[in-house]
C-alpha cells in the first residue's frame, strides 16, 4: 500500500454524498467491477492507495455542511480491507460521522465491521445507519474461488444477525450472479432464506447477472480459465463483448427473489431499497446518499 494526501474526501453533488477512504482492494474477488479501466487506476489494484488525511478532510467537510445527510461508503473500495486493522481510518471517519450526527450507509464483505458495531449503533441512534453486505454464493468451496480473501457468506450472515440484535438495519446486495456458476435456484433460495431469517430489510439485485468491461473482463476471464476451464469460451459464444451479462435463469431467479422477499416483508426492488436508505429521521432534511455513477467514479 501507499499513502497520499487527498484534496477532498466527499464526492457527488446535489445531495449525492459518497466517501472513499481507500482505492483498490485486497479481497481478490474475481468479478470486481472496480478493476475496470474507466476508473483510471495509476497503480496496481492490490497496491492500496490510502488517503491518510481522510479523517481531517471529513471533519472539515461535515463541519461546513449546512444540513445533515447520509454518507455512503464502500461501493468502490471496501472500507474493511486487511489494512484497516492497523490503520483504523474507517473507524476514525465513523467517529466523525457520529460526532456531527450524520447518517451512514456502509457497504462491505468483511466481518471486520463487527469491530465498529458500537459506533454503528450510536450513529443509528442519533441519525441512521444502514449496513450493506454483499452475498453471492452460499457454497463455501465456490465462495473461496469467487471471493478468496474475505470471510465466507455464512460468516457474513452472522454479521447481519449481529446488526439485527443491535437494531441496525441491513440491506443485502445479491450481485453479481455469474451465468453458469452461481445462477441456480438452490443458491439464490439459500441466500434469501437466510436473509429473511436474520431480518434483512431489503435485497438489491440488478437483473441476476454481472457486468464486464475493459480491465474487469480480462481479470475475470483469466480467473475462469484457472478455475472453470472452458467457461470463458462459453461466455464469449453467448455474450461476446456485452457489458451486461444476464443469467439464462434470470426470470426464474427473479421470481424466487420476488416471492421470498414478499413473503417475508423484505424490499426487493432496487429503487425501493435506495429510497429506504435515503430516508432520514424527520428532524433531518432528506437527501440522497448515492449517485451510483458518482460514488463509483474512483475518487
Amino acid at each position: 500500500m501507499h499513502f497520499v494526501d487527498a484534496k477532498g474526501i466527499l464526492s457527488g453533488s446535489g445531495g449525492h454524498t459518497g466517501m472513499n477512504i481507500y482505492r483498490g482492494c485486497t479481497h481478490g474477488c474475481i468479478y470486481c467491477d472496480s478493476r475496470s479501466r474507466c476508473y483510471q487506476f495509476t497503480h496496481a489494484f492490490e497496491d492500496i492507495e490510502v488517503k491518510r488525511n481522510a479523517p481531517e478532510l471529513l471533519e472539515k467537510a461535515l463541519r461546513a455542511k449546512r444540513s445533515r445527510c447520509m454518507i455512503g461508503t464502500g461501493s468502490m473500495s471496501d472500507p474493511y480491507m486487511h489494512c484497516e486493522e492497523q490503520l483504523q481510518l474507517t473507524r476514525r471517519c465513523l467517529e466523525i460521522v457520529r460526532k456531527y450526527e450524520f447518517g451512514l450507509a456502509i457497504q462491505t464483505k468483511s466481518d471486520r465491521i463487527l469491530r465498529d458495531i458500537d459506533l454503528l449503533a450510536e450513529i443509528n441512534e442519533s441519525a441512521k445507519c444502514v449496513v450493506q453486505m454483499t452475498l453471492t454464493t452460499y457454497d463455501d468451496k465456490l465462495c473461496r474461488i469467487l471471493e478468496p480473501n474475505v470471510c465466507n457468506t455464512k460468516r457474513r450472515i452472522e454479521v447481519l444477525a449481529e446488526m439485527q440484535k443491535r437494531g441496525i438495519p441491513t440491506v443485502v446486495w445479491l450481485t453479481p450472479i455469474l451465468p453458469f456458476i452461481n445462477d441456480t435456484a438452490e443458491n439464490v433460495t439459500a441466500i434469501l432464506t437466510e436473509c429473511a431469517r436474520v431480518g434483512v430489510r431489503g435485497i438489491i439485485d440488478f437483473g441476476m447477472g454481472l457486468t464486464l468491461r475493459e480491465g474487469d473482463r480480462e481479470y475475470y476471464y483469466a480467473a475462469l480459465d484457472k478455475h472453470f476451464p472452458g467457461m470463458k469460451e462459453r461466455y464469449i459464444e453467448r455474450y461476446g463483448n456485452a457489458y451486461e451479462l444476464s443469467s439464462p435463469n434470470a426470470r426464474e431467479l427473479r421470481a424466487i427473489l420476488r416471492k421470498i422477499c414478499t413473503d417475508n416483508g423484505m424490499l426487493w426492488k432496487a429503487d425501493d431499497c435506495f429510497a429506504y436508505m435515503n430516508e432520514l429521521p424527520e428532524r433531518f432534511p432528506q437527501m440522497s446518499i448515492f449517485d451510483l455513477t458518482g460514488e463509483n467514479d474512483g475518487s
